[in-house]
Formats: C-alpha cells, sequence, structure tokens
C-alpha cells in the first residue's frame, strides 16, 4: 500500500491494486410490490389524508428500488442538498476531476438519476449518457436534455468496449447485486477506458465515524421528514450507507471484476470516496 499524488493540491490517492429517454430495462413499475410505509399529513386546508410511501429494503429488490425512486424524483435534488448542507456540489467536482472526461470521449454515467451528474460530465465536452432504471427519475431529469436511458445495471444494452469512461455517483449501492455490476460496466468500457465511483464511505476518523453513524445518519433521515415527498425512502438510504462496505473492501471488489490500478481518496474526512480504476 503507497501514496501518489496526482497534481498540486490534489486529494492523495491511495492505491489498492495494481493490477431523448428510451426504456431498456426488463421491469414493470406497475408491478411492483415495494415495502409500503403509510402516514397522514395534514394539506393546507387541514384535511388529513393518508399518504402511501415505497421503500426498498436492504435485500434491494429491483422492483423495490425503482418504485421509491420514482416516488422521490421530483424533489430528489433539492432534498440531497439539503440533507448534505450543499456538500454534494462539492463532492461532484471532484468526481468530474477525478473522471477528466475530454472532448469527444464518449461518458457512460451509471444510476446517473435526474442527470445532474451526467450534465457536468458533458460540459467538458464529451459525449455523455445518463442510465438509470427509474423512469421518475429520468422523466425528472428530461429539462436537462441529455440523452437518457432507462436500463438495468446488470444488463447494460450496449456493445463491448462502447465507453472511454464510466461512472457511478451514489448509485452503485443500491444495485442488487454489485460484483456483476462492476463486471459489466468493465464489459461496455474500451480497454484503457476509466471507471469512477462516488458513494458514501466510512470516515476514517474513529471518532467521527462514531458521531457518524450514531448521529448524523439518524439526523438526516430525521430532517428527511421535513423535505422529502418521501421520508421512507430515506431511511432506505441511511441503513444502506452503514451496510456499504468501507473503502479498502469496496476497491478490492473492483480489482477482483476485472478492473486494474485501483485506488481511492476520501473527500470529507471519508464521509465519501472516490474510487477510479483502468479497464486493462
Amino acid at each position: 500500500m503507497w501514496m501518489v499524488r496526482f497534481g498540486w493540491g490534489q486529494p492523495e490517492w491511495t492505491v489498492a491494486a495494481s493490477s431523448g429517454l428510451c426504456q431498456a430495462g426488463p421491469y414493470d413499475v406497475a408491478a411492483a410490490r415495494p415495502a409500503i410505509a403509510e402516514t397522514v399529513r395534514c394539506d393546507r386546508a387541514g384535511v388529513r389524508r393518508l399518504i402511501v410511501m415505497a421503500r426498498a429494503s436492504l435485500d434491494k429488490d429491483p422492483r423495490q428500488v425503482v418504485a421509491m425512486f420514482d416516488g422521490v424524483a421530483e424533489r430528489y435534488d433539492r432534498t440531497n442538498s439539503i440533507m448534505t448542507a450543499g456538500l454534494d456540489r462539492y463532492w461532484r467536482g471532484a468526481t468530474r476531476k477525478a473522471l477528466d472526461a475530454g472532448a469527444g470521449e464518449r461518458v457512460l454515467d451509471l444510476a446517473a438519476g435526474t442527470g445532474v451528474s451526467t450534465a457536468g460530465f458533458a460540459r467538458s465536452g464529451a459525449w455523455c449518457v445518463a442510465v438509470d432504471f427509474s423512469l421518475g427519475m429520468l422523466r425528472a431529469g428530461r429539462r436537462r436534455r441529455l440523452p437518457m436511458v432507462a436500463a438495468d445495471a446488470l444488463r447494460l444494452p450496449f456493445t463491448d468496449g462502447s465507453f472511454d469512461a464510466v461512472t457511478v455517483s451514489w448509485g452503485l449501492r443500491n444495485v442488487a447485486d454489485v460484483s456483476p455490476a462492476l463486471r459489466e460496466a468493465a464489459r461496455v468500457t474500451r480497454s484503457g477506458g476509466r471507471l469512477v465511483i462516488c458513494e458514501c464511505s466510512t470516515p476514517t476518523f474513529p471518532p467521527l465515524r462514531l458521531l457518524y453513524h450514531r448521529v448524523m445518519l439518524p439526523a438526516i433521515t430525521a430532517a428527511a421528514s421535513r423535505f422529502s415527498s418521501n421520508p421512507e425512502a430515506y431511511a432506505y438510504l441511511a441503513e444502506s450507507i452503514a451496510a456499504w462496505p468501507a473503502q479498502r473492501p469496496l476497491a478490492e471488489r473492483i480489482a477482483e471484476a476485472g478492473w486494474a490500478e485501483v485506488e481511492w481518496t476520501n473527500l470529507t474526512f471519508g464521509v465519501v470516496a472516490l474510487h477510479r480504476a483502468i479497464k486493462p
């Protein structure tokens, strides 16, 4: 294990291994049977209404995940910015720098949601396509006028070696089976192409790690009840963050999936980590 630095003032990367809208997914959202939570809310007229909210469980049944994200799509970006006190913009900027997309390159943004990150990558002049299996999220991002495809990360509708780079921002932990998804991402990436993953991770400072898991994540879940259209979805997100592997185990899974030169860097003391790798 050794450290390298890319450019003055850039974060340190830990080397872990040397080594239009169309639907292409199989999921029938109408047939989904997600976990359901019910709550009663009063509208502005004081009328009590029963609100049925979908949330996924940690087994990450794809139909549950789709239904959950469809339900939060319209306010998802705003809620994320509020929940992270605007740090999501900083983390997205760091992801763009790590990806370093060039003009004319082909970039696949997996689990792209409404296309916020995709739009940022496209500003470099790269041709970028947003892929997500939630039609609700993609519809909410149509105003960005990006190429968008509804598809499953485990069965991508692209030929081998189609992209110069693949990136995933806060979406890999929602995939039902991470290792096959990483292999599928490698399949559609050309030899020498790049992978960049931005994901919530494990704070490296033990007292902060304890505070993060025992105080901050529960506080985020509680705050979501005020800002999100589906607070239950944020309860799942907090649970999925707590269950997600730390930096080194994730790096090992990336290497086992066939990627080389795997490395990571921590953002905000490890609350978020960037992993990147090269397709051999």
